[in-house]
């Protein structure tokens, strides 16, 4: 979906988000620099706000993530590196970026789908991350195998099952193992998560009973309406009526946690953005603080104004809605 379309889509909700502010809202630091290193993926799901997929041909050079490295090194206040994709595994600069960052001493976070780790080609990266204590991040939209397929295309859940097993056989989940795999869901159809801690309870005691698989923590993420979710709300007839409810759900207690305000994302190409939402809606940072990686400049980032449009009530409906899951 072009991004024209989805602006003008995004356009058609009744009351702007900046409506709903009492004034602009500005980064409080940077403690993130988070990489999407490319638009490749072994699957295709129906809500990805990235619409990824294994014709993609947009992939970080290594020359961009050299150059991500040496501004984590130039920066101690970023203290998390979280490198997101597509699936980060199908960029062949992502191997030797691990092995570097690690040696960096900063927390470091691997956004997987976990099902390509199944595929022998990948493989590989179950032990360079356990290796490296790499912090999984694995989306698992439910525990149900139909319903689980329905959203990440046919053989996801089996794969996915397969690679959490090896995983544990790791070490990853386990008592008094520093080695760490959260979950995501994110709701199938229109309308906003149920209680993160509910259904963290729920994920545990399905995952451990049917399939003796263990996590440490369940993150729930608002489906954000971009790229191929706002597609399904446009073509479902659900737009209006999931937009109203977002609007309806806004929480400016979740508007303080936003993660925007502590992060930088950085595009495949280089070019640095609020979030990966602003990304894919080709919104960058003004150039007047620095808009690309080869010209990063911590202390005009770390003050400058977040560019917000409507799709930001995806992170602050209800609960709120941030990469590390609910905000209240």
């Amino acid at each position: 979906m072009a991004v024209s379309d989805q602006l003008a889509a995004l356009n058609r909700c009744p009351v702007h988000f900046t409506k709903k502010l009492s004034g602009p809202v500005y980064a409080a630091g940077i403690e993130v620099l988070q990489l999407n290193v490319g638009k490749r993926c072994n699957l295709f799901c129906r809500h990805c706000h990235v619409e990824a997929g294994d014709k993609r041909k947009e992939i970080m050079s290594a020359e961009t993530l050299d150059m991500c490295l040496e501004v984590i090194r130039a920066n101690d206040n970023i203290s998390v590196i979280d490198i997101t994709g597509g699936a980060p595994e199908m960029n062949p600069g992502v191997k030797e970026f691990i092995e570097k960052a690690t040696k960096l001493g900063t927390r470091l976070i691997v956004r997987s789908n976990l099902a390509i780790l199944a595929e022998q080609e990948y493989s590989e990266f179950i032990d360079i991350y356990a290796q490296n204590k790499v912090e999984i991040v694995a989306s698992l939209p439910d525990c149900d195998e139909n319903r689980a397929n329905r959203q990440r295309g046919k053989g996801f859940f089996a794969k996915f099952i397969q690679a959490a097993k090896i995983l544990n056989e790791k070490g990853y989940a386990k008592e008094k193992s520093d080695l760490v795999i959260n979950l995501v869901h994110n709701p199938l159809g229109a309308y906003l998560p149920a209680n993160q801690k509910s259904l963290e309870q729920n994920y545990k005691l399905i995952l451990k009973n049917k399939y003796d698989i263990d996590f440490n923590s369940l993150f729930c993420i608002n489906n954000m309406p971009v790229g191929r979710y706002l597609d399904f709300l446009l073509t479902s007839g659900n737009y209006d009526e999931y937009m109203y409810e977002l609007l309806q759900a806004f929480n400016p207690t979740a508007l303080e946690n936003v993660m925007c305000r502590t992060m930088v994302s950085v595009a495949w190409n280089g070019r640095l953005f609020d979030c990966d939402f602003n990304q894919m809606l080709n919104m960058p940072v003004s150039s007047r603080y620095s808009d690309h990686i080869s010209s990063f400049d911590m202390e005009k980032l770390s003050g400058r104004p977040i560019v917000l449009h409507n799709h930001c009530y995806g992170c602050t409906a209800g609960a709120g809605s941030s990469c590390q899951g609910a905000l209240e």
